[in-house]
């Protein structure tokens, strides 16, 4: 039987959406499912702020499972240009074709400019894909990573879920995509872009929730294991680490964990296994030989 697909107008409450994130193995909390059904009931973009590895990416991926959509994702970085971001012309495919009008004579030249201007010489990058394409999820991925001017672009299209190309006119969304942009703040994103959107600030799991994801998404694991792993990362955020281990991290060290055999967590397999955990040098020496990884909870 066909799975029916799912739109955000049959989502009847934040309970059921949080029901069918947790299908698939993402266990929202009653404050993000909230966000993310207003977000999606709203047709506004859902800003997700957040420590690295908390899970702000694999919600977009999740809600794209939800919505049986393609996951377009734009992944920001500092210099990163509208040409990279919204379109750019295939200047390779737009002179041969001049090449080809030419050696067949008779070219004419207004014509011919109007032809090389065509939407299939046309590139799509992940904004103008996320317009064009119904239902899609574009994942505007680290968003403070980008430069302040950067913002100005997304502004635009997030207001009318429009791009305009000057040689083509103006791109419109039938239906607009679902949109979610991510922040680690590593600079104070702005606010005019903060304004256009629905906001929601992703904690660490709980102790008892980052058990149960360990468990959902690592079927292997012994709940032994997985509440060792839980504790042992739960103090490592109040260590006063560079880069506290996210829920990622954990996930890959319970993985290396398992490949090794592991059913509880040994304090030699643990510092041997460091480097899925922890991925700064300083972060290693401050936790290496302090108790804070071998000690099991309760």
């Amino acid at each position: 039987m066909l799975r029916r697909t799912i739109t955000a107008a049959d989502l009847a409450s934040p309970g059921q959406l949080s029901e069918l994130l947790d299908r698939r193995a993402y266990l929202a909390d009653e404050g993000l499912a909230t966000a993310a059904f207003l977000a999606l009931r709203m047709g506004r973009p859902l800003f997700l702020e957040g420590e690295a590895g908390v899970g702000k990416t694999e919600l977009a991926r999740t809600l794209a499972d939800v919505l049986d959509a393609p996951l377009i994702r734009l992944q920001c970085y500092e210099g990163l240009e509208g040409s990279q971001a919204l379109y750019d012309w295939d200047f390779a495919r737009q002179l041969l074709h001049l090449k080809a009008a030419e050696a067949g004579g008779g070219a004419d030249a207004a014509r011919l400019e109007g032809e090389v201007h065509d939407r299939r010489f046309l590139i799509a990058r992940p904004l103008l894909q996320a317009v064009e394409t119904q239902p899609s999820v574009l994942l505007v991925d680290e968003v403070d990573r980008a430069d302040v001017e950067f913002e100005a672009i997304l502004l635009e299209v997030l207001s009318d879920f429009a791009i305009s190309v000057p040689e083509l006119g103006t791109i419109r969304a039938r239906t607009p995509p679902v949109v979610v942009l991510t922040s680690n703040r590593t600079r104070e994103v702005h606010d005019a872009l903060k304004r256009r959107c629905l906001y929601h600030w992703l904690e660490h799991p709980s102790f008892e929730r980052e058990v149960e994801i360990l468990l959902r998404r690592l079927p292997e694991c012994s709940r032994t294991l997985a509440e060792q792993v839980a504790g042992a990362a739960g103090r490592l955020r109040g260590a006063g680490l560079v880069k506290p281990p996210g829920v990622a991290e954990t996930l890959d060290w319970t993985e290396a964990l398992l490949t090794l055999g592991a059913r509880e967590l040994d304090p030699g397999l643990a510092a041997a296994t460091l480097g899925a955990l922890l991925k700064h040098r300083e972060d290693h020496e401050a936790v290496r030989g302090n108790g804070l990884l071998g000690a099991p909870r309760g």
